[in-house]
């Protein structure tokens, strides 16, 4: 392991973006394409958003905590949030299914997260909370493509 991180937060949605920043900021050290970068925070930014909306009801009150370990240019993260968890994992993770289609949630989230990581890893215990542990390994930079 080259690096390891950990973050807590109170689950407000402002938070969303402080995870984001500092994620990315996190894996600056092994230098990732701008559509690498784009990617990493689009699936923090959804696993974050979906721990405020589903886990804690967007309460404000309840926590998140973040724990990232970067070895040579793969990151392992894990977003946990100690809510209400996922009834059914499966069905959760199947493309448009929403438990909130009144507040016009797309049910895409998990999709997102597997479409931009290489593995996707959702733990969750009903009323107990959801770990979403997420993979990916980033490609070498070509010397000739570096910006200088």
């Amino acid at each position: 392991m080259d690096n390891e991180i950990t973050l807590s937060f109170i689950a407000k949605s402002e938070n969303e973006a402080l995870a984001r920043m500092v994620m990315s900021s996190f894996i600056a050290a092994i230098d990732p394409t701008i559509e690498e970068l784009s990617e990493f925070k689009t699936v923090i930014s959804e696993a974050v958003t979906n721990a405020i909306v589903h886990g804690y009801e967007e309460d404000g009150v309840g926590k998140i905590d973040i724990h990232a370990q970067r070895s040579d240019r793969e990151i392992i993260v894990s977003i946990v949030d100690y809510g209400r968890g996922i009834q059914d994992v499966n069905q959760a993770r199947e493309p448009l299914f929403t438990t909130k289609p009144e507040e016009e949630r797309s049910g895409m989230g998990f999709t997102i997260m597997e479409s931009f990581s290489d593995y996707v890893d959702i733990y969750s215990i009903p009323n107990r909370g959801t770990t979403v542990t997420i993979t990916k390994k980033f490609v070498p930079i070509q010397e000739s493509c570096r910006i200088v």
